[in-house]
């Protein structure tokens, strides 16, 4: 009993918190406020901004109905001890059990919780523009690169996050040279950002006929997509719109039409590429919306290099090197060389299984080291 009692007054603790950094108070005040925006008559004559209150209202409601049920939990799991009590022998068992068993729900719940408090970036509960790079190790590189694609396919589809194919350039003989897709779902962002640099695949290439082992690699990028990003304004002028046929892998990836849009902006030269919309105009528009997200994202770290330079020199780590190694041969482990976090179930981490990888890197950062790298 007194254990029981203990394990109480922790989760009370923890509950506490959790209520202090998710700002419960403001949630509530932020709930009422959605409430009166959505019974408004002309709410949907804007069908996008409908559509932006409908999901603040779905992620504060359940932020606020997510608390008041773990407190409800636990006001539910005191009074089962009280009642244990004051009871004895068979009854009193079978009552500190029911409790017990709240405890542990209610424990696994703040947990999931908890998780909120590593999301600390501007723009971490965004969805995010991805993109994957086939690297050094040719075809195997290439291949390499397909896979991962699929293992954040394999995620997203764990998280219940839906992933938009915006673009895949397929590879001379097989994978793909790049991909660009969208993750929409809450957090995205804030997950994704842990996958952020060169991942290294060490295996026995199945294209090599003397059946070598084989280094590959291949990047992964992400950059928060808002709808309507006001952080940077794009002339017209300084564009070059390219439209064309597409050449994807067909419906393995995307759906071939006969109006794929390439947009560079030729001030950076940062090119962005459409092809899985119904038309050219559609094509264009997403474009343009990506490319918005990567000027304000390119933007923000040119703020964020200008900040470190007047703070003075930090060990900073290449862009060649990898974040995280995944080894099928001679050994089975996948290793984040940051959070130093691994696994030997190489299997389930290709299958989408990278929870653990996020979470670890989460914590990594709020230590202070993603300070110690270039590659947070």
């Amino acid at each position: 009993m007194a254990e029981l009692q203990e394990e109480l007054a922790r989760a009370r603790k923890r509950l506490e918190e959790a209520s202090g950094y998710l700002d419960l108070p403001r949630l509530r005040r932020r709930r009422a406020e959605l409430e009166v925006e959505m019974a408004r008559p002309d709410l949907w004559d804007d069908p996008a901004h409908g559509q932006q209150v409908g999901r603040e209202y779905g992620q504060v409601n359940g932020d606020v109905e997510a608390l008041d049920s773990l407190a409800a939990r636990l006001s539910d799991a005191e009074t089962l001890l009280e009642l244990a009590g004051e009871t004895d022998g068979a009854e009193a068992a079978g009552v500190e059990g029911e409790a017990a068993g709240l405890l542990v729900e209610t424990a696994a719940s703040l947990d999931r919780l908890e998780l909120r408090s590593l999301f600390t970036g501007e723009h971490d509960e965004a969805d995010a523009v991805c993109e994957i790079h086939a690297k050094d190790g040719g075809t195997d590189a290439q291949d390499w690169a397909e896979m991962m694609l699929r293992m954040y396919q394999r995620w997203a589809d764990r998280r219940g996050f839906e992933l938009e194919m915006e673009e895949v350039s397929p590879g001379q003989e097989a994978g793909i040279l790049s991909a660009t897709f969208l993750v929409r779902g809450r957090y995205a962002m804030g997950l994704l950002a842990s996958e952020r640099g060169v991942h290294r695949l060490v295996r026995i290439s199945p294209f090599d006929s003397q059946a070598r082992r084989q280094t590959s690699f291949a990047t992964f990028g992400a950059v928060p997509f808002l709808e309507e990003s006001g952080e940077v304004e794009i002339d017209e002028k300084d564009l070059r719109i390219d439209t064309y046929r597409s050449q994807g892998a067909g419906g393995q990836h995307v759906n071939v039409t006969d109006s794929a849009v390439r947009i560079t902006h030729l001030p950076t030269g940062v090119v962005v590429a459409v092809q899985n919309e119904r038309s050219q105009f559609q094509n264009k528009a997403k474009a343009m919306q990506i490319l918005a997200a990567r000027l304000a994202e390119r933007a923000r770290e040119e703020r964020a290099a200008e900040m470190e330079a007047l703070a003075g020199p930090k060990k900073m780590v290449g862009w060649g090197s990898q974040i995280r190694s995944y080894v099928l041969a001679p050994y089975q482990q996948v290793k984040d060389h940051r959070s130093d976090f691994e696994t030997g179930n190489v299997s389930a981490v290709l299958d989408g299984d990278l929870d653990g990888f996020m979470e670890s890197y989460l914590r990594w950062r709020r230590s202070g080291g993603g300070d110690a790298v270039g590659l947070g």
